[in-house]
C-alpha cells in the first residue's frame, strides 16, 4: 500500500468512496450522494503544500483517502489547526488503510505548520472513535442531537490531538 498526495484523476474514486459513506448513514452528515463535478471546488481547496488530500493506493486502486482541511479559513490565529477526515472503500475496511493514512498525516503536519488536529464525527461511529483514540486523540467536545438520520438524532463528537513539539 502506497500513501501519496491525491491527483485530479483520483477524484472519481474518492467520490465513490464518499458516496458509500453517505449511503450507509452516520459516517458523514451529508445525506445525498455527491458528484465529481460538485467536488471539484472542494478538491481545489486542498493545496498539497498546505492542506493536502492523501490517498492510499494499491495496484492502481484507491483504497481510501484522508483530508487535512483549514479550520475557519482566513482567521489567522487558527492557521496552525486543521480538521482531519478520512474515508475507506468498504472492500478495504479493517485492513489498516485508515491507520496508515492517519499516521502519514500526523507525520507530515510539522512540515505543514500544523500543530493541532481535530476530527468531527457522528457519536455512533465506534470505528472512528477507536481509531482516533489509538492515535492519541482525546474527546474535546460533544454537541448532542445535532444530526438527524431517518428521524433519529445523533450528536457530534470533537476529537483533538496536539502534536508534540519538535
Amino acid at each position: 500500500m502506497n500513501i501519496r498526495i491525491a491527483k485530479n484523476e483520483d477524484l472519481g474514486a474518492m467520490v465513490e468512496i464518499y458516496n458509500q459513506a453517505i449511503a450507509v448513514g452516520q459516517k458523514t452528515a451529508d445525506l445525498t450522494p455527491v458528484s465529481v463535478e460538485e467536488r471539484k471546488t472542494w478538491f481545489q481547496a486542498h493545496p498539497a503544500d498546505r492542506y493536502p488530500i492523501l490517498v492510499a493506493e494499491q495496484d492502481g486502486t484507491i483504497l481510501g483517502y484522508l483530508t487535512l482541511s483549514a479550520y475557519r479559513p482566513g482567521r489567522m490565529a487558527l492557521r496552525h489547526t486543521a480538521e482531519v477526515s478520512y474515508y475507506v472503500h468498504f472492500d478495504h475496511h479493517r485492513k489498516g488503510v485508515a491507520s496508515k493514512l492517519l499516521r502519514q498525516a500526523i507525520e507530515i503536519c510539522p512540515t505543514l505548520q500544523i500543530k493541532t488536529l481535530f476530527a468531527i464525527l457522528i457519536d455512533s461511529n465506534e470505528a472512528s472513535i477507536k481509531l482516533l483514540e489509538k492515535f492519541g486523540f482525546e474527546r474535546w467536545g460533544h454537541l448532542p442531537r445535532v444530526a438527524e438520520f431517518d428521524g433519529v438524532e445523533f450528536g457530534h463528537y470533537y476529537y483533538g490531538y496536539r502534536l508534540p513539539k519538535p
